[in-house]
């Protein structure tokens, strides 16, 4: 137990470190928005929003979960859109890439899917946009996420910044952490038995393994379908990874205070990623 708990601290602390950087310049940006830029600027970005699917589904496939945990402050600040934000989530690759690149797989291989996930980002994320687009209410706003945050920004762009990246960055590693406890408990054997040669099924189970706000999932994904030979097909791998952001979503539910908004971004990130999984499965 003590090795769980030592290995799940090493772990949970170097990921989080990585997300550092994205964390502070997007509060920064966002900062400087409403302080210095403007109620004008603050509304061209919002505009300028409308292309954000092609974007930001070209920005995730970028291997590291950092931009999911910046699309997902960006979006509670009313920045980008909801299209935005889940093309972003569906075409975030986190672990995906480096270990496909270490393990040697083909060329071919890589390329078809990152193609895949960048074409299914940037389609729902155009789709969301046209049926799911709400007007904004007064209140959503980047302001209203440093007064919850009390970080006293009338102190300067900077150090509400650093405060806002601070607090989050404790929250991202005491969740982490836990859930690296219990990973390292249940195993990620018992994550792998529970996907593997199951068709139509198979998806299913891996969106919501997909689901779990850490990288261990895009790891058992890759590494599965790459080391079974065939027992895991494309397009369960395809569907966990699809619905896979990261750490996105954890951030999502911190800074974005609308509880039935996130609980729609969860439920269309994964009916998106299993409904194209099956429809992979079927078809390749």
């Amino acid at each position: 137990m003590l090795h769980i708990f030592e290995h799940a601290m090493e772990h949970t602390f170097l990921d989080t470190v990585k997300l550092i950087p994205f964390l502070f310049l997007t509060y920064l940006a966002m900062e400087y928005l409403e302080h210095r830029a403007g109620e004008k600027a603050t509304t061209l970005v919002k505009k300028s929003g409308r292309l954000g699917p092609i974007f930001g589904s070209l920005l995730g496939i970028v291997p590291q979960c950092g931009f999911s945990a910046a699309a997902s402050n960006l979006y509670a600040g009313r920045i980008i859109t909801m299209g935005t934000l889940l093309s972003i989530y569906l075409s975030t690759s986190d672990e995906m890439l480096p270990i496909l690149i270490s393990e040697g797989a083909p060329a071919s291989l890589i390329g078809k899917i990152l193609l895949i996930k960048v074409l299914i980002g940037m389609a729902a994320g155009f789709l969301i946009d046209l049926f799911f687009h709400r007007k904004e209410k007064e209140h959503d706003h980047i302001h209203e996420i440093c007064e919850h945050e009390h970080c006293h920004c009338e102190r300067g762009i900077f150090r509400s910044a650093v405060s806002h990246t601070l607090q989050i960055t404790l929250y991202i590693l005491l969740v982490a952490f836990v859930l690296e406890v219990i990973l390292g408990i249940v195993g990620e054997e018992a994550l792998a038995g529970l996907i593997s040669d199951r068709p139509v099924l198979g998806p299913v189970l891996a969106g919501i393994v997909g689901l779990i706000p850490n990288c261990a999932s895009s790891v058992v994904l890759t590494q599965l379908y790459l080391d079974l030979n065939g027992a895991m097909s494309f397009g369960t791998m395809l569907a966990g990874l699809l619905v896979n952001a990261g750490v996105g979503l954890l951030v999502l539910f911190r800074v974005n205070h609308d509880k039935k908004d996130n609980l729609k971004i969860v439920g269309l990130l994964y009916l998106i990623g299993v409904a194209s999984g099956i429809v992979l499965e079927l078809f390749m």
